[in-house]
């Protein structure tokens, strides 16, 4: 199983709005420099993150994208969703011949292994992952301090 690369994008961009300092926006601009891409790519992804109302954009010359919601509120399923949609990763592709009661054994198998993974993204939130980012970063600088 695999996502997209516009959900790892906008995953990424969701830990670095969250580190942003509030009232403050980024640019698009800005925000595709950090990950190498183009800006029109990802301004397309910021749409989708806008509509699911997980940030906004301010227009304007001092204008940009800032996180809306608080980051413990929101989870790497609430971005999984809002780039990929809700639909299912499995279907059975036989007419439900090998139970009698229509159920898909197999099927059956599958969603309850997609429910686990959907349960653990949901338990995830992007206000931890930038946690960590932040304390990676210190002890970067700190040891590069301690080193001259």
């Amino acid at each position: 199983m695999k996502y997209s690369k516009a959900t790892n994008y906008a995953l990424h961009t969701m830990v670095y709005l969250s580190l942003t300092p509030k009232n403050q926006t980024v640019g698009v601009e800005q925000l595709a420099k950090v990950q190498n891409l183009s800006p029109t790519y990802l301004s397309k992804i910021l749409t989708k993150l806008v509509k699911a109302g997980l940030i906004e954009s301010t227009p304007g010359v001092k204008g940009g994208y800032s996180i809306l919601k608080r980051p413990k509120d929101i989870s790497f399923l609430d971005v999984i969703y809002a780039i990929e949609g809700k639909t299912t990763l499995f279907s059975c592709s036989l007419e439900h011949s090998e139970t009698k009661n229509g159920d898909c054994l197999i099927e059956n198998v599958m969603i309850e292994a997609e429910k686990r993974m959907t349960d653990e993204l949901a338990n995830k939130n992007i206000h931890d992952i930038a946690n960590q980012m932040e304390s990676r970063m210190n002890e970067e600088s700190n040891h590069c301090n301690s080193a001259n």
